[in-house]
């Protein structure tokens, strides 16, 4: 930023971006293809569901130039695929291709770049079509979760439901 005459508001300020990007109440889709390195791979891990295309590669190369992470890599990328492979990952500072992301939970899906675009767009539909309280509780009760263990997990979901959503009835009613 400094280069181009820009600044930033505050310190830290783009990594409160991605922080308000990963706690936003809806779900966040993020769909790749090609390059996502580094910062742009901090930011796609602010995703709860990540779409890759064929062509995409992640990489964290903050190794590579001598970076260390302050937008969550360190945090998120473990929490995605386990603390060997996110080590192997980060040391390495190798690429992941697409359909490897899938398979190792960086990435829910990895599809033909071609079918990228309506591939997110069905996952939204799909979540759209959801109860928003329902899916709304759900984000806020996986990300207070994360790092309990089992039985505190299970005590703060039922301490903390959000209870049933007020067109429940209406719901169940069309179900039939």
């Amino acid at each position: 930023l400094r280069e181009r005459g820009l600044e930033a508001p505050r310190p830290h300020y783009q990594a409160s971006i991605v922080t308000k990007l990963a706690e936003l109440p809806q779900p966040l889709i993020v769909a790749v293809q090609g390059g996502c390195f580094t910062g742009g791979l901090e930011l796609a891990l602010a995703g709860d569901i990540i779409v890759a295309g064929e062509s995409a590669n992640f990489a964290d190369t903050h190794g590579k130039f001598g970076l260390v992470p302050i937008w969550g890599m360190s945090q998120r990328l473990p929490r995605r695929v386990g603390e060997w492979k996110a080590r192997e990952i980060s040391f390495t500072g190798l690429p992941v291709g697409g359909a490897e992301a899938a398979r190792i939970g960086l990435a829910n899906h990895c599809v033909a770049d071609a079918d990228l675009d309506a591939t997110a767009r069905n996952l939204a539909e799909a979540i759209a079509a959801q109860s928003r309280h329902s899916v709304f509780a759900y984000k806020r009760l996986y990300r207070e979760q994360a790092d309990l263990a089992l039985d505190a997990g299970l005590e703060h979901e039922v301490a903390n439901s959000a209870g049933v959503a007020p067109d429940m009835a209406e719901r169940v009613a069309g179900f039939r």
